[in-house]
């Protein structure tokens, strides 16, 4: 009879162990899914932030090149008479029938200099 006690305890001690491990081995393979998850919305946010990054970089070499064109007064002058009117000493403004027809959102101004405007330029 001992010996039946013994194997009972022997056996519940091997069912205890055994439900102790299975535990474990379920705590753990719970917390590696969870590492897993994490791994894959860190990638995501990772990819995510690549592609403003991305974005910001055109965006900020779009930037530099208009400073840079602003900073050329030519440049500065074309832009000024083309979308504001700004026009020369003795030049006229007219709006082109055409430029309403093409489309465009902005009707830009066609800038034309008049003939007295020309005769100086070419006297000058």
């Amino acid at each position: 009879m001992a010996e039946k006690k013994k194997r009972r305890v022997k056996r519940s001690l091997v069912k205890v162990i055994s439900i102790g491990v299975i535990a474990v081995s379920i705590a753990m393979l719970f917390q590696v899914g969870m590492e897993i998850l994490s791994v894959i919305d860190l990638q995501s946010e990772a990819d995510a932030a690549r592609a403003e990054l991305e974005r910001l970089q055109e965006e900020n070499a779009s930037l530099i090149s208009r400073r840079d064109k602003l900073e050329d007064p030519d440049y500065v002058q074309t832009y000024a008479r083309g979308n504001y009117m700004f026009s020369k000493d003795g030049e006229k403004i007219f709006y082109l029938p055409g430029a309403a027809a093409t489309g465009s959102s902005e009707t830009e101004p066609e800038s034309t200099t008049t003939p007295e405007s020309s005769e100086e330029s070419a006297g000058s």
